[in-house]
């Protein structure tokens, strides 16, 4: 979770940190100068493409980190080489699903709020229903969501809780922490290091919530395969293949 999801998170952080156009330069009479807009929408299209293409490192974590819990659980060794191996080798397909899920909770939220939260909770198990079975993985989690609605929704939701207390509080110390130093802290060496000293501090904190959601979800998955037919690890660790 370190390396595939708290260091993308930081470099993320790092390459739009002072990069964007800087509203507190807005004229006080409110009108926006003339070519703001534009900045504002490269600059933000610029922070997407980049997350974008981290959200490929993101997910060789997602599945390599899946595969080390699966065979934890059925007591197989499990190393962080093979981790990534396996990850490098899953990660494209889990990443246009993650994207694809993405698009979709956005326009979700776009509509309103309540049905974003729906989706985002009825597509939670769309990773681990793509890896371990290899298809279908948005119609899958729609159908294992409803058809035990008070058993996933209360546990997906405690993860949806922990992932947003843990990633508030990461924002909150990367804003109030860098504060001291400015819009732009990298003009000065010495402001540049307690930015980055700051950002890095957020990402450690909110790096074990990352491990509780793959955890979480993990566990989840596989209680509902167990509540449909007979499983157990051993079999979801060759499904992994």
């Amino acid at each position: 979770m370190l390396l595939t999801q708290a260091v993308p998170a930081v470099a993320v952080s790092l390459l739009s940190f002072g990069t964007g156009p800087d509203a507190t330069e807005l004229p006080a009479d409110g009108s926006i100068p003339e070519g703001y807009l534009t900045d504002l929408a490269v600059y933000g299209a610029s922070v997407a493409l980049i997350a974008l293409a981290f959200g490929v490192v993101q997910g060789i974590g997602w599945a390599g980190g899946t595969w080390v819990v699966t065979r934890q659980a059925a007591g197989q060794s499990a190393d962080l080489p093979g981790a990534l191996r396996y990850g490098a080798r899953r990660c494209l397909g889990l990443w246009g699903w993650m994207v694809v899920m993405g698009v979709l909770i956005g326009v979700g939220f776009c509509f309103c709020l309540l049905p974003g939260i729906y989706l985002a909770l009825a597509l939670a198990l769309a990773g681990p229903v793509y890896l371990f079975e290899g298809q279908s993985p948005i119609g899958r989690s729609f159908r294992m969501f409803h058809d035990r609605l008070g058993m996933v929704l209360g546990r997906v939701s405690l993860v949806a809780l922990a992932l947003f207390l843990g990633s508030a509080l990461g924002a909150v110390v990367e804003s109030v922490g860098t504060l001291p130093f400015g819009t732009d802290p990298f003009t000065a060496p010495g402001t540049a290091v307690g930015a980055v000293a700051v950002i890095l501090v957020s990402a450690a904190l909110v790096a074990p919530v990352y491990l509780v959601q793959l955890v979480g979800l993990v566990v989840t998955y596989a209680e509902q395969r167990a509540q449909e037919g007979p499983v157990n690890a051993a079999r979801l660790v060759a499904e992994l293949g």
